[in-house]
């Protein structure tokens, strides 16, 4: 029988493995594809590389800020690595396989990277908000006991989601076909695939993952009225403008990141188009890991020094 059609009223036991259907895309621009996925995939490691090394060895980048900063980088690279190396094999190859433990394994640390980037930029909004309205006490709320205390948080908090989104998961009855409509073993289309009741399923996902989205959410939101009522009290306008501009980065990726991962995941499974979920699921799987060293890191002056000191030369 061939692997992309019906499975029949096989059982979990006998479930051996998936077909990542991916888009649909013409075999004569899979190579044109495969070349941009993988360069796309090298620029991203090497610009989120750059960062983590830029942190590790210059000492003016030994703060708070960069060191989150070095943590999302940290994340960015697995996230991407997690999904893209398995969507480049399927190009290259034409192996849209994958095993049912390889299937579990990846949406594990996919939710678990993607879990902890919510709530790590939660943190970096706190890390502003001190940095901004408490400038003077920003060593003291920021303090490397608290930096590291919020960074185990912050890792805890996405192995929590990802075990109990996992679990409930591939705890349902799969018989009704092996080909996910995804390019990736993500919740939504999975659950598409059960014969079983997934009410429980989706309100695990919903509750477990909605808490994390809201409360993490919430924090930014607050961080940002605090801030915004602090930098309108300045006198100047060029002191509001530095002081915005320290937090505009920031939110241009909080509003990208959250944005497709409320649309993905808080809707009505009704509601939800496979082709447009797998556009959208390529803007937080591929594109702003790709695009962050840029928006986010090396627009800044610090890192731009760092990176020219590291180099030997000096920035005229």
């Amino acid at each position: 029988m061939d692997s992309t059609n019906p499975i029949g009223r096989q059982n979990q036991t006998s479930f051996t493995g998936f077909v990542l259907m991916g888009f649909s895309v013409d075999p004569k621009n899979k190579s044109l594809l495969f070349v941009a996925g993988l360069i796309t995939y090298l620029l991203t490691l090497a610009g989120n590389l750059i960062i983590i090394i830029l942190i590790c060895v210059d000492q003016c980048l030994k703060t708070p800020m960069y060191i989150l900063l070095g943590n999302l980088s940290f994340i960015e690279i697995c996230y991407m690595s997690t999904i893209l190396p398995k969507v480049l094999w399927d190009l290259l190859l034409g192996d849209k396989t994958i095993t049912f433990i390889g299937c579990a394994l990846q949406m594990y640390f996919f939710i678990t990277l993607a879990s902890t980037e919510c709530v790590l930029l939660s943190v970096m909004a706190y890390d502003r908000y001190a940095a901004v309205c408490h400038p003077l006490h920003y060593t003291t709320l920021m303090r490397q006991s608290i930096c590291t205390g919020l960074l185990a948080i912050s890792w805890c908090s996405g192995h929590f989601n990802s075990i109990v989104n996992t679990a409930s998961v591939f705890s349902l009855t799969f018989c009704h076909s092996n080909a996910i409509d995804h390019f990736f073993c993500d919740i939504p289309p999975i659950q598409r695939l059960s014969c079983s009741d997934i009410f429980a399923s989706q309100l695990v996902t919903f509750t477990v993952s909605g808490c994390i989205l809201v409360v993490t959410s919430s924090m930014i939101l607050l961080s940002y009225i605090l801030i915004a009522s602090s930098v309108l009290k300045l006198h100047t306008a060029h002191g509001r403008m530095n002081a915005f501009s320290t937090c505009v980065s920031h939110l241009t990726v909080v509003s990208i990141f959250y944005g497709t991962i409320i649309y993905t995941y808080l809707q009505p499974s009704s509601s939800h188009s496979l082709e447009q979920d797998c556009l959208v699921s390529v803007w937080y799987t591929v594109l702003i890991p790709l695009l962050n060293p840029l928006i986010y890191r090396f627009r800044n002056k610090e890192v731009q020094g760092a990176l020219w000191r590291t180099l030997g030369k000096d920035r005229s």
